[in-house]
């Protein structure tokens, strides 16, 4: 899961998650974990967010 994309490890994860909204109505919520890597991924690279991977889906949920 590496090739030079960032991803969130369990543990980290598992510190974060509770801090994340978990009574939303109406569209169901995208893959926390893969958006919150995604964001740090431009982040560090320094990065335009639309150049950001596909692999962390749409670039509007970054």
């Amino acid at each position: 899961m590496s090739d030079g994309y960032f991803w969130l490890s369990d543990e980290q994860f598992s510190k974060l998650q509770p801090l994340l909204p978990n009574d939303t109505r109406g569209k169901a919520r995208v893959d926390d974990r893969r958006v919150i890597s995604g964001i740090i991924h431009v982040l560090k690279s320094g990065g335009r967010w639309v150049d950001a991977p596909d692999v962390y889906g749409p670039r509007k949920t970054l």
